[in-house]
């Protein structure tokens, strides 16, 4: 990724393959557009529909409740209320995903973070169902924020490279391994306490993140699912630019065609090979690009990098 953290951060939806910096811009929007209503609803008096409304896009743990509301289990996992719970959370994404877009790229980070979301959702309305412990409060519990999904990528990571080390201020070097066993072990020994519905979502989150690198490195790609709902949805929003900008490449091929062939000495005719120049061009591009995806920025030639980085500044 070119340029520093606020550059992408400030162009996450105009740069493909950066699903790192568009789940933290999603997040971070979300939570400024939650803040303003709550602020301005509570002033006036209506802090009530404020929490009716929040309601509709928090997890239920109650199975009616997610009956009637079944996109909770998506929205969920972009909400937050407090800076310290947004803040902590995007840290993690930021200093865990970079690891896992270097290793497996963005499209499988993208589904890392949604699957464990997911996975995080079904794993706290199984065990608030099943286990007696929870039977009181089941119909009252609701859980938001993107702790599953991050535990996902920490534990992901983890799986990736456990011997990748960190320095923590007043302790110093610390392999990730041990970082997200810590937290896997706090996140359990916490699960009866005051926030056990989201202590058992980082659990759920945790177990999808160790076993999508386990399937993946087996050759099998638990995300599919959700990278072709993401290509479906971003093949709506792109389509009909890319079919306006071939149809000007081809009109401006054709009549250069039409005016500017000429004979050459053996009596035949020659074309402008620009825009088949240009044509090839962006295909080795589109192609850099898919490896990316795929295997991450590192797994890139010095020439395969310098081609994208000249192709960049055009």
């Amino acid at each position: 990724m070119y340029g520093g953290f606020w550059y992408q951060l400030r162009n996450a939806f105009n740069q493909r393959d950066n699903s790192l910096y568009k789940l933290i811009a999603i997040n971070v929007i979300v939570f400024f557009v939650v803040l303003i209503f709550r602020v301005f609803l509570t002033i006036g008096g209506l802090g009530g529909v404020y929490k009716a409304s929040l309601s509709w896009l928090m997890m239920p743990a109650s199975l009616p409740k997610l009956a009637i509301q079944p996109w909770s289990a998506f929205t969920y996992m972009f909400l937050h209320e407090g800076v310290f719970h947004i803040l902590f959370n995007m840290l993690f994404l930021y200093w865990f995903g970079q690891i896992v877009y270097q290793y497996i790229g963005s499209r499988k980070l993208a589904n890392l973070y949604i699957l464990g979301g997911l996975f995080g959702a079904v794993f706290y309305v199984l065990i608030y169902n099943l286990a007696p412990y929870f039977s009181g409060s089941v119909d009252s519990s609701m859980m938001l924020g993107a702790s599953a999904g991050v535990f996902a990528v920490v534990v992901g990571a983890a799986t990736l490279t456990p011997n990748t080390t960190f320095f923590l201020l007043l302790i110093g070097p610390v392999r990730i391994v041990y970082i997200a066993a810590f937290y896997v072990i706090l996140s359990f020994a916490n699960s009866i306490g005051a926030n056990a519905g989201g202590e058992l979502s980082h659990l759920g989150g945790a177990l999808l993140g160790y076993l999508y690198i386990v399937q993946l490195r087996k050759g099998r790609d638990l995300g599919v699912p959700v990278q072709k709902v993401g290509l479906f949805f971003e093949g709506l929003f792109s389509k009909r630019s890319k079919v306006k900008v071939s149809y000007r490449k081809a009109k401006a091929a054709a009549e250069s065609a039409s005016y500017t062939t000429r004979p050459t000495a053996s009596g035949t005719s020659s074309s402008p090979k620009t825009s088949k120049t240009e044509l090839a061009t962006q295909e080795e591009i589109d192609r850099i690009l898919d490896k990316i995806a795929e295997r991450g920025y590192e797994a890139l030639s010095k020439d395969e990098k310098r081609k994208l980085f000249e192709f960049s500044k055009k």
